[in-house]
């Protein structure tokens, strides 16, 4: 069952009078506690079956991590053996994804290595958003241990770990966020529901019309891109830029919208990153939950910045690096780890020689177009089978050659687009004079008449402009 699907609706339908009816003042003389708990089962009952419309048998993973991270949290907050629960609480998580991810990968990658032919190599299911609620379930054992929150009960802990509109594909939430929240009596309001599904409107249009449309000319030229020419390869690079963009923010657009509809609140997990002046900018605005994630847990248990120069650019290169490997399992990913690793060292080096200088609104120019372009050369990596087609790709980008000239119409479209809503973007924050350019969502006042108008005529061409052909999201495989 995915967001874009009507199996979707019905599903969100039939939760969504379930808590409604929880929430009738028919049912005041209940105490609030034990209407918010019922309200926790059915959405939790309800992430279940989410989950297990893909296999049901990884339920019980989920749930076995579930019970582990709230064991361990508990005796972690009771003061009881907390190191040793610290590091089962860790470890558990992380030997489920190391197997299921990454088993046969390190196999293969050894007997490659010794030139021996592999006999240990298994056929193994990869559970749909594994890393996601692996590290969800991971980052509260360590909350717990750091006293950043205290230890819950376990349906809030198997809640806040299988919560639906984030399990699958993120955002990846922080427990310190999210639970609290649960622990508010959050009724089902109108003007969350207008808000949220407007908010999911605005993801599913990214997707369906812009995403999965451009995946028709992606995957044709990164098949076979020697077929085509320079141009076109470049263009096909470009489309990928935007795709992965609009499909993986358009995925969390609804999980954001979805959770709203509830009454919850996720933050942003991307904020116009394709403007950015800087890689380092680039991160706090591309997948902002995994790029904090990775910084929190990672970067600063390693030293962060603390420890020197030498160490700082250490640091930056493994948590890229095993950035790039929670991806995926294959070599393309942790290259592109590397190349961001060492982007973001050599955007620190230049920091520190030009003292973090302006030069102006050119300077700023040219900044957001290296900064682009080294991103799109990444992303040949991240989207290429293999390196061999990969270095094609850059070779065909940088060396004048004949081959298939295609001008993609939906490439146009979508290029169109993107350029209006972050000029759009632009406007608005120097109209609020914000610190920093901000997106934002054009959510409407859905009581009056030019606003619907407005929000069914989005939704009409949404359907209208829709690629008709079943297309997962990019992050399902992650």
């Amino acid at each position: 069952m995915t967001f874009s699907s009507i199996t979707f609706v019905i599903f969100f339908i039939i939760v969504y009078s379930l808590i409604f009816i929880v929430d009738l003042k028919l049912f005041d003389n209940i105490e609030d506690n034990i209407r918010k708990k019922t309200k926790h089962i059915i959405l939790l009952l309800a992430s279940y079956v989410f989950y297990g419309w893909w296999d049901y048998r990884f339920c019980f993973l989920m749930l076995l991590l579930t019970v582990i991270a709230w064991y361990c949290s508990c005796r972690i907050y009771k003061g009881i053996k907390k190191k040793l629960h610290l590091i089962l609480g860790v470890a558990a998580p992380l030997i489920v994804l190391g197997f299921f991810k990454y088993y046969n990968f390190f196999v293969d990658s050894f007997a490659d290595a010794f030139g021996i032919n592999s006999t240990l190599t298994l056929n193994i299911i990869l559970p749909v958003g594994i890393s996601f609620f692996t590290f969800q379930s991971m980052s509260y054992t360590i909350d717990v241990y750091r006293s950043k929150i205290k230890s819950y009960d376990i349906l809030s802990v198997a809640l806040y770990v299988a919560f639906f509109p984030q399990l699958v594909a993120g955002p990846i939430v922080k427990a310190n966020e999210f639970i609290p929240q649960l622990n508010e009596n959050r009724k089902l309001k109108i003007s969350d529901l207008s808000c949220g599904i407007q908010i999911f409107s605005i993801g599913l249009f990214k997707k369906l019309v812009i995403a999965d449309n451009l995946s028709v000319f992606v995957d044709d030229v990164f098949s076979k891109p020697n077929a085509f020419s320079g141009a076109s390869v470049i263009a096909a690079v470009i489309a990928y830029s935007i795709q992965i963009y609009c499909d993986f923010s358009g995925y969390s657009d609804m999980a954001i919208g979805t959770a709203k509809c509830f009454g919850y609140e996720f933050n942003r997990n991307f904020d116009m990153p394709y403007i950015s002046k800087n890689l380092t900018e680039f991160w706090k605005r591309w997948h902002i939950s995994l790029s904090t994630w990775l910084q929190e847990y990672l970067y600063i248990p390693l030293g962060g910045n603390r420890k020197g120069k030498t160490r700082t650019y250490i640091n930056l290169l493994l948590t890229m690096v095993i950035g790039g490997l929670w991806h995926g399992a294959n070599y393309t990913f942790i290259f592109w780890g590397l190349l961001h690793g060492l982007g973001l060292c050599v955007h620190k080096i230049w920091r520190s020689i030009t003292k973090q200088k302006k030069f102006g609104m050119i300077g700023d120019a040219l900044s957001i177009f290296i900064t682009y372009a080294f991103v799109c050369i990444c992303w040949v990596f991240f989207r290429a089978e293999s390196f061999d087609i990969a270095l094609d790709i850059l070779k065909k980008m940088f060396v004048p050659s004949d081959g298939i000239v295609q001008i993609f119409s939906w490439l146009v479209f979508s290029l169109f687009v993107l350029i209006v809503s972050h000029i759009v973007g632009v406007i608005r924050s120097k109209k609020k004079k914000y610190d920093r350019i901000h997106g934002f969502y054009p959510i409407l006042d859905l009581s009056r008449l030019s606003s619907l108008i407005i929000f069914f005529t989005f939704i009409g061409l949404t359907l209208a402009l829709a690629y008709t052909n079943a297309n997962p999201f990019i992050y399902f495989q992650f």
